[in-house]
């Protein structure tokens, strides 16, 4: 049983950390918290649903067409709700992106009413792996491999590319940043079509993992918020980390303790590390030049 807990609670937190890093690549590079990042995966979710199951599209086709939805939505909030804003101080961003957030959510109450469906992943639920009697369900095992993949391949392109060191000096000094050539704007938007492209995959497992529903991701992407302040706000690796932590602590309380647990031990757990390190665990301090 410790072993299944350890692994279910790895696969729920491979969940978080997709959200906690779409909120870091976001908050790295602009300084805003994305609140809206929740409600953005779940839109593009059931824009996934709707093409297998009203259209009958095969899912390969299905999640590629959602994966271009998901990075116009990300275009489109960047461009015409906080380009727009006018001197906004990062507390009127961050409540532009609540007011975005209730904006999706009572379309999606509306386009699809409040239901709770089964979300028709290619993966069973119900199947499992035997590991040498370690008992493993698949749709655990691939969102636990898909999540370690796109974050291994996030690594690579933030260390690597020439894009990726775009926007961490985009992140440090924008005017800086537009001095050196680099077209800061531009670097803005892809990064909010990144940002929604990674949490719509989060979205995708979270209702393979469960069910699909307007609410679905309120209590994820508090816990993916969580686990990016565990980790470091500023740290991609410091935010799976915090996921890690946090989906294995919470599911071992959960099977031994009480459900009811789950959520308080998890959040004393972040108030406690508040009080402890503030900046995170593997958050590396910096000074933004002005």
């Amino acid at each position: 049983m410790f072993g299944q807990l350890i692994v279910s609670g790895l696969a729920v937190g491979a969940c978080y950390a997709l959200l906690a890093i779409a909120m870091v690549i976001i908050y790295k590079t602009s300084d805003v918290l994305n609140f809206a990042q929740g409600e953005m995966a779940m839109v593009s979710t059931f824009v996934t649903f709707t093409l297998l199951d009203a259209y009958h599209v095969p899912f390969p086709w299905a999640a590629a067409l959602t994966f271009i939805f998901a990075i116009l939505l990300g275009i489109f909030f960047e461009i015409v709700f906080l380009r727009q804003a006018k001197d906004p101080t990062v507390l009127g961003l961050i409540i532009i992106t609540l007011g975005f957030e209730m904006i999706l959510m009572g379309f999606a109450g509306w386009k699809w009413g409040p239901d709770q469906r089964s979300f028709p992943f290619p993966i069973s639920n119900v199947e499992v792996y035997n590991f040498s009697g370690l008992i493993i369900s698949k749709i655990n095992f691939w969102t636990i491999l898909i999540s370690l993949v796109l974050m291994f391949i996030l690594f690579l392109f933030f260390r690597y590319t020439k894009l990726g060191t775009a926007m961490r000096a985009t992140q440090q000094n924008q005017l800086a940043a537009r001095v050196m050539g680099i077209r800061t704007k531009w670097i803005l938007s892809f990064t909010w079509a990144l940002s929604s492209l990674v949490g719509t995959v989060a979205g995708m497992l979270i209702a393979a993992l469960g069910v699909l529903d307007p609410p679905m991701m309120m209590d994820p992407l508090l816990k993916g918020f969580a686990s990016g302040v565990l980790g470091g706000m500023t740290s991609l690796p410091g935010a799976a980390v915090g996921a890690a932590i946090l989906g294995i602590i919470e599911n071992l309380f959960g099977g031994y303790v009480s459900l009811a647990f789950k959520s308080v031990v998890a959040f004393a757990i972040i108030v406690l590390m508040l009080c402890i390190r503030p900046s995170g665990l593997l958050a590396r301090h910096y000074v933004k030049k002005v």
